[in-house]
């Protein structure tokens, strides 16, 4: 379910049951391992400028610039290196905030599935 109409009604879904597709991952943000990102957008505003859905990222290490994003880890962990800033570890249970620019090192240590809202910058 994509939506990205208002008017639609409140929605629910099992975060671990949501079939995802896949996201191939540019092979520059590849530093180690064959990590395979899939994910999957339940909402969309308007404007395209805020996003809310489910990711999932397999076992290496990646690197990425992030937006604006609220996650909350469902399953698996990574440790998470800010450019400049600190190290970020989640797990299941784990509600974490990037910061649009952020230079990130994703070091995915089991299979991490998040769901996320996402704001992009103009």
């Amino acid at each position: 379910m994509t939506t990205n109409d208002q008017s639609v009604a409140s929605f629910a879904v099992h975060i671990p049951d949501v079939d995802l597709e896949e996201e191939p991952l540019d092979p520059e943000q590849i530093v180690s391992g064959t990590p395979v990102v899939t994910g999957k957008v339940l909402w969309e505003s308007a404007d395209g400028k805020q996003l809310r859905g489910v990711w999932q990222i397999t076992p290496g290490v990646v690197t990425d610039t992030e937006a604006d994003e609220l996650f909350v880890v469902v399953s698996g962990r990574a440790t998470i290196e800010v450019e400049g800033g600190g190290v970020i570890e989640v797990g299941p249970g784990d509600a974490a905030f990037l910061r649009e620019g952020d230079r990130t090192t994703w070091t995915v240590h089991e299979t991490l599935r998040k769901a996320y809202h996402i704001t992009l910058g103009d």
